[in-house]
């Protein structure tokens, strides 16, 4: 397995649990917003052998709870189940990150993961304008919503949320889609200096706060996160 980058330390990425994270590069996305277009492209970063990695996980057995795998997007990558179960192996619980694209690989790693974050971009009509992509096919993502909705495997949805791409009315959308008893996170917009597209903005910490309230009305456990 290539790895692109490890962070060694996380209380924020895996709710409840200290945790490291593992990224992993290539994506089939091409989100105006994303933050880790680094990883996006497959380029300017150093790899980070699994020996290197195995030896800081086996040092840390024990110190920490679990491990986030996320991307890029991590179900792109051959053999993930394999890496997935040697770090179980260790007595890590896994945390899955991913943008909900590739149902088949995501129904086949649900029974070994303990915890999945999607991604959901948008409504689905905008998922092409918002995923960067004419012509985008939302149909894995439904069936992705679908099969987390359905599964005992503990799991969250999330959407960042972006000036010029979202509204109050999408996120009432959204929320309306997942319904209730699910997880919903909605995040701030943070230009991380390294965005796909220049030129995007946050919406005020008073317009995350109304879209709060309409995806409460759907969605009663939704939160906001990272504000």
């Amino acid at each position: 397995m290539k790895i692109s980058g490890l962070q060694k330390l996380t209380l924020l990425d895996y709710p409840g649990k200290t945790a490291a994270t593992i990224f992993l590069s290539g994506c089939n996305l091409r989100c105006p917003f994303c933050h880790n277009s680094r990883l996006v492209n497959n380029k300017d970063f150093e790899e980070i052998s699994e020996e290197t990695l195995f030896a800081y996980l086996n040092k840390r057995a024990g110190l920490l709870d679990g491990v986030c795998i996320t991307g890029g997007e991590p179900l792109l990558r051959e053999g993930l189940e394999e890496f997935i179960l040697k770090i179980k192996a260790l007595g890590y619980e896994i945390k899955l990150d991913t943008n909900g694209t590739l149902p088949d690989r995501l129904e086949g790693l649900l029974p070994i993961v303990d915890y999945v974050a999607m991604d959901i971009k948008n409504t689905p009509e905008k998922y092409p304008e918002t995923v960067g992509l004419d012509g985008f096919e939302v149909d894995g993502v439904l069936r992705s919503v679908e099969l987390l909705k359905s599964s005992d495997t503990p799991h969250e949805f999330r959407t960042t949320l972006v000036k010029e791409l979202h509204t109050e009315e999408d996120v009432e959308k959204i929320a309306e889609w997942l319904g209730d008893g699910e997880h919903y996170f909605l995040q701030k917009f943070v230009d991380s200096g390294e965005v796909l597209c220049e030129g995007l903005s946050p919406l005020s910490d008073e317009i995350m706060q109304k879209c709060l309230k309409r995806a409460q009305k759907y969605v009663p456990f939704a939160q906001l996160r990272g504000m």
